[in-house]
């Protein structure tokens, strides 16, 4: 996947009058679902991202592909049934980035147990051949050896349930792979500045006008539709089509925390059913760390780069020290990242008053998704999960197809296997990435081939290998610093210190393989360092 002959492809298609089947605008997990769906049918098909692949929220999920425990509290059965199938398909189709986890609810009231066990069980039932192993209750002694450092003072037992996990930046290259192996094309830094439309009274969408980022050179893309799935900007991209349009959007933050695994370790997580607003608390084994999260609370406008509160951060900090004995304080976090769910407007949103938004703010909104038509034609998706991805994008292709009268292909990606995923499961693929990108990587064994130096580590408390990087400007379209310390290698939530600390030695592997001067990576450098202090804590 090569930027340079993607744009190639992209602009010389419109340019030559034959516009793309399908236009895809948003290369993060929405986008990208939408993308592969299309290519995976035959229809030519192509996306544009305005920033980078999974920028945005996508990047900034709990790094779960789940059910939706929350949702059958809430007796959303329909979303815990969709997410439960799409959750045994990505497992399926990309064994090489989804692994099965195990989830310990700790019970400290005599009916919490017999409580929450009836109700897994209700989530193994719902799950049906999806299922991923039964659940069942622990015994306080059980509890306490796969969770030993969870809170013992008034512990009783657990009940054990499972679910899935994947890293979800690599998941969207991955993606944005598929779209180039099915003859798609996907180029990030180009951003829609306006839509184009036909001549006449209608005025039907036939394509974008898009600013190349690196170049400046804005240039026209026809196509025979559109699809808006642009997250929590899908309100701006609309109001291109419709000025006037109404809000479809309340966007949402969700923010974790992440921790040296000292504080929960072991391979099980841990699941809080209930937190003081309403939601459920997780903490979560990850890359050889600890994810706490999340929260929930309503913000007025969607930014690129959200900031926890401070009200967030002491949230978090207060539910993870009241279950996890080591009672982690600011200086234990590693990082802190926070992400805006794109959740679709509708009755009970009042923004809620707690630190979280509260149980009658965002977290009363719906978790599934919608595909809105406008009269001119403009395709916009938006809504839904990670572990929904690929039911969006097979819904927006749906719509698409209709609108530009493409012909009738059936959505394949419910067997689509992914990039880099092997016949024979993925084991040796899997080790891999859950190897977090080492010298063991095997994607990564012919670069250091090349280079043995490339097998050395970027930093000292970091996993990644400089070829990691490398592989990043080589094949996934890394064209600064933050894309490959942020998405295509995670130092940036693993440690933000660690990584601002590796970011010059970055810039060398990264200017080596770009053609950049010394000016560009100081630039590079001091743009990265100002974007990571926002991920620790003072």
């Amino acid at each position: 996947m090569n930027r340079e002959r993607s744009l190639a492809r992209l602009t010389g298609q419109g340019a030559t009058r034959q516009p793309w089947d399908v236009l895809v605008i948003g290369g993060g997990a929405t986008g990208l679902g939408a993308a592969v769906d299309a290519a995976a049918r035959g229809y030519r098909t192509a996306l544009v991202e305005g920033r980078d692949f999974a920028k945005g929220t996508s990047s900034r999920s709990t790094k779960l592909a789940h059910g939706g425990v929350r949702y059958l509290r809430q007796g959303d059965l329909s979303l815990v049934i969709e997410s439960l199938r799409e959750r045994g398909l990505l497992l399926r189709n990309a064994p090489h980035l989804v692994r099965l986890l195990r989830f310990v609810v700790p019970s400290y009231e005599w009916w919490e147990g017999p409580f929450y066990g009836a109700g897994l069980k209700v989530y193994d039932l719902l799950a049906g051949r999806s299922g991923l192993g039964p659940s069942h209750q622990l015994s306080r002694e059980e509890t306490l050896a796969l969770l030993p450092t969870v809170e013992p003072a008034g512990l009783r037992g657990g009940v054990v349930y499972h679910d899935a996990q994947f890293d979800d930046a690599r998941l969207a290259v991955v993606l944005a792979r598929t779209v180039d192996d099915l003859g798609g094309v996907a180029v990030n830094g180009m951003r829609v500045v306006g839509l184009l439309k036909t001549a006449g009274r209608r005025g039907l969408v036939a394509g974008v006008a898009a600013r190349d980022e690196e170049s400046g050179d804005t240039m026209e893309v026809a196509a025979r539709v559109v699809i808006n799935a642009t997250g929590v900007f899908a309100d701006e991209v609309r109001r291109l089509d419709e000025p006037e349009a109404p809000a479809l959007l309340q966007p949402s933050q969700g923010v974790h925390l992440v921790l040296d695994r000292r504080f929960l370790p072991g391979d099980s997580a841990v699941l809080v059913p209930h937190t003081d607003d309403g939601r459920v608390l997780f903490a979560v084994p990850w890359l050889g760390r600890v994810i706490v999260g999340t929260t929930d609370t309503p913000v007025a406008e969607a930014v690129l780069e959200p900031r926890p509160l401070p009200q967030e951060i002491e949230f978090l900090l207060a539910h993870a020290g009241r279950y996890l004995t080591g009672h982690p304080r600011a200086q234990d976090v590693l990082s802190c990242f926070a992400g805006l769910r794109p959740l679709i407007r509708g009755g009970g949103l009042d923004g809620g008053d707690g630190p979280s938004g509260g149980g009658s703010g965002t977290a009363a909104l719906r978790r599934d998704h919608t595909v809105e038509v406008s009269a001119s034609g403009l395709v916009t998706v938006t809504g839904g999960k990670w572990t929904t991805y690929r039911r969006m994008g097979e819904d927006a292709i749906d719509a698409a197809a209709a609108v530009a009268g493409l012909p009738d292909r059936p959505s394949v990606t419910a067997t689509l296997r992914l990039h880099g995923a092997t016949s024979a499961g993925g084991a040796a693929a899997a080790a891999g990435e859950w190897g977090e990108g080492g010298a063991g990587d095997p994607d990564l064994a012919g670069l250091i081939a090349e280079r043995p130096e490339w097998g050395e580590r970027l930093h000292p408390g970091l996993p990644y290998c400089a070829a990691a990087v490398v592989r990043a400007a080589r094949h996934e379209m890394a064209r600064g610093v933050e894309d490959a310390l942020a998405r295509r290698t995670r130092a940036l939530l693993l440690d933000a210190r660690a990584s601002a600390e590796a970011a010059p030695r970055a810039a060398a592997l990264l200017a080596a393989e770009l053609g950049r001067d010394d000016g560009w990576q100081r630039r590079e450098v001091a743009a990265y360092r100002e974007l990571a202090r926002g991920y620790w804590l003072e």
